[in-house]
């Protein structure tokens, strides 16, 4: 059998070790099978050829079959360029290229045949075309090229002629090797039963398609291979989880749940909030250990379902715990919690990095001996230090800031793991979800609180700052505060704090009045507290910030949102600055200010802002804005495996059809012993070894 994972590349015709050096640093390609799975983004039609004097300079690629009747060289040093002037007796061309005018004057011959390919332009009158493909006419088979592959390159890769025809030309060299069938990665049972084009045909076709047709088979079958693993990987683990690790039973519902619901509860629960507690109970009450994901929008009520879940670990005599990413939040719900257990005989504590000395012993000491009934803190609660009596729930907020390997680290503090839900405000679009958090249970809140009015958003252009600070100082008489948020993006950063310094100036100058505060990331965080503050007790009526306020400050007196050059925002981002307003019962506005010049992309993303207060919808025309490398938060947990061809955006459907087939097969075959299974386990096996990252989002 021909094993391209154990061939090296740098022994392919014309790699050798250098090239090859090149591939590994900015491709990570090393064998022959990194190479073969290293797909084309767009393939091009060669199977024309044009006349010179049917040509303009705005077509696509075209392609020419002439000679080079001379060439010139033009400019000095690093301004140098090679021009050859190329006919095919209709007319003329220039051929230019920037580098590698040596190798070039080297390589090609006047007045031989050549057929080259290329993109033209106009310049000084005259159709040029820059570092074409030239290929001898008497070697190009026309009839074969067809669709024309294009491979990414980096800039290093083309300094050193590697190219996308380079890449096209190695591809030829390992396609031509393989003589027979490689062996098969899906089971004869998939392949028939979802009518799949074999492996080897689909590589074959994917590089070089003899058509159509042939073409998008081709990827379908590789597209369905790799989502399946996906979705395979994820569910055994989850599978296995659920085998090997028991759950606390949560057997009753007893007085201290039922004394909160009759006499503490705020208000109301709506019907989501009531359907997810449910789903919670049914979990605990289960004896399999839960691991849900709780979603919801800003200010939909997930932190009452989580202590209310809460409650019912304390009632079977269980301790809970809950996590927060930041100081900030973590006091925020230290003091929702205690004011929501008003009166009630329950010890809430609260550990931070800056508990310190006796105070954090009397802490330790109360959840050894199981005083201590309820714990609210940041990452400070899984130090090593950090020991309970009997910890039996945890609540984690903002999943993307812990990882995985965090979470397990919370399962070492019991002898069994305790019940964990996972709570985010960063609605994640389905298709998504079932990927990046595939072994967890989801559940959504998606239905406001009672006396919520949703947020009017307008979008405004920033010629009309008049009448927006008219505006503004009518909400601050009437009692109202009022953010001001710029953009902070790395790469501009320098203009991008010069721009928050000028604008909290103007404010300062415009609303002098008032206490103004700033607030950004750069600051230290004494100094960020102190101004959060300010705001928060209501003393300054007006904070201009980064977004480093987009999670957790609950101040419900502010129903202002102005976001500055909102243009520079993703949809997800903006979503979460605007769900920082709204948060009392009065009428709260978002407003979008931006320059007139405004991109496709950008009015589609303001458009939506403007139409839409849904979490979901706002988080799915993300995905397909943005596609999912950039999903804000996905970032950090790291969509842990790399699609190599499958989109998740664009391929949802196929997601979840794979998915179901996926469960289908852990189902039937939880301890991986079938033999018409045997082939599925041992490929999952080999890319759990292979690809590091795998193994990471289990």
């Amino acid at each position: 059998m021909f094993d391209l994972a154990t061939r090296d590349i740098k022994y392919i015709s014309g790699v050798g070790p250098q090239k090859a050096t090149i591939l590994n640093k900015e491709l990570e390609i090393y064998s022959l099978h990194d190479l073969l799975y290293y797909f084309p983004y767009k393939y091009v039609d060669r199977s024309r050829i044009y006349y010179i004097q049917e040509i303009d300079g705005n077509m696509p690629y075209i392609q020419l079959k002439g000679k080079i009747l001379g060439f010139e060289t033009f400019g000095e040093g690093r301004q140098r360029r090679l021009t050859a002037h190329f006919s095919d007796g209709t007319g003329g061309v220039d051929l230019v290229w920037f580098q590698g005018i040596k190798y070039i004057l080297q390589k090609y011959k006047l007045h031989e045949e050549y057929i080259i390919f290329g993109k033209p332009s106009v310049f000084n009158g005259r159709i040029n075309v820059a570092h074409p493909d030239i290929d001898k006419a008497d070697e190009l088979k026309l009839s074969t090229v067809g669709l024309q592959p294009y491979y990414n390159t980096t800039e290093k890769m083309k300094r050193c002629f590697l190219n996308s025809h380079a890449i096209e030309k190695m591809m030829t060299t390992v396609i031509q090797q393989i003589q027979e069938p490689l062996a098969e990665t899906l089971s004869p049972k998939i392949l028939a039963d979802h009518h799949l084009m074999p492996l080897t045909e689909a590589l074959r076709n994917i590089h070089f398609p003899a058509s159509p047709d042939l073409l998008r088979r081709a990827e379908y079958r590789l597209k369905f291979e790799e989502l399946f693993y996906v979705q395979l990987n994820i569910l055994r683990y989850a599978k296995d989880r659920q085998r090997r690790y028991r759950g606390y039973v949560f057997e009753k519902v007893g007085n201290v749940f039922n004394t909160f619901y009759t006499q503490n509860l705020p208000f109301q629960l709506t019907g989501a909030q009531k359907r997810v507690l449910k789903e919670i109970r049914n979990d605990v009450g289960s004896g399999r250990q839960m691991n849900r994901l709780l979603q919801g929008d800003v200010g939909s009520g997930k932190t009452l379902v989580a202590l209310m879940s809460m409650l019912l670990a304390l009632d079977n005599g269980y301790q809970a715990c809950m996590m927060a990413p930041t100081e900030i939040l973590a006091n925020q719900h230290y003091e929702t919690i205690k004011e929501l257990l008003f009166g009630m005989d329950i010890r809430v504590e609260l550990l931070t990095g800056s508990v310190k000395g006796k105070k954090r012993q009397a802490i330790l000491s109360g959840l050894l001996t199981g005083e201590v009934r309820i714990l609210i803190g940041t990452h400070a609660v899984i130090e090593d230090t950090v020991n309970f009596s009997s910890l039996g729930f945890v609540v984690i907020d903002e999943q993307h800031r812990f990882g995985v390997a965090q979470r397990a680290r919370l399962w070492n503090k019991n002898t069994q793991p305790p019940h964990v839900l996972v709570m985010t405000a960063t609605p994640i679009p389905r298709t998504l979800a079932m990927t990046l958090y595939g072994d967890l249970d989801v559940s959504v809140i998606d239905e406001l609180p009672p006396g919520r009015k949703p947020i009017a958003t307008i979008h405004q252009f920033d010629n009309r700052r008049e009448t927006l600070y008219r505006s503004v100082h009518k909400q601050i008489e009437e009692g109202r505060q009022v953010y001001i948020v710029y953009p902070l993006i790395k790469e501009s950063e320098k203009i991008d704090l010069k721009n928050l310094e000028e604008g909290y100036q103007y404010i300062q100058e415009e609303f002098h009045k008032y206490t103004v505060c700033k607030v950004h990331g750069k600051m230290k965080s004494a100094e960020k507290d102190a101004q959060m503050q300010l705001f928060v007790s209501g003393e300054a009526k007006i904070m201009v910030a980064t977004t480093v306020i987009e999670v957790g400050v609950n101040v419900p007196n502010a129903s202002v949102m102005i976001i500055e050059n909102a243009e520079r925002f993703g949809l997800s981002q903006l979503h979460q600055l605007r769900g920082r307003v709204g948060r009392g019962a009065e009428q709260s506005y978002c407003i979008l200010v931006t320059n007139y010049k405004l991109t496709e992309d950008t009015r589609k993303r303001l458009e939506i802002m403007v139409r839409t207060n849904d979490g979901f919808e706002i988080a799915e025309a993300d995905l397909k804005l943005r596609g999912p490398g950039d999903l804000e938060g996905t970032q950090q947990s790291g969509v842990a495996f790399d699609l190599k061809i499958a989109d998740i955006a664009r391929d949802g459907q196929l997601l979840q059809y794979v998915r179901s087939i996926a469960e289908d097969i852990v189902e039937h075959d939880p301890m991986a012993q079938q033999p018409e299974n045997e082939i599925l386990w041992r490929q999952l096996k080999t890319l759990r070894k292979s690809n590091v990252n795998w193994a990471a989002i289990s």
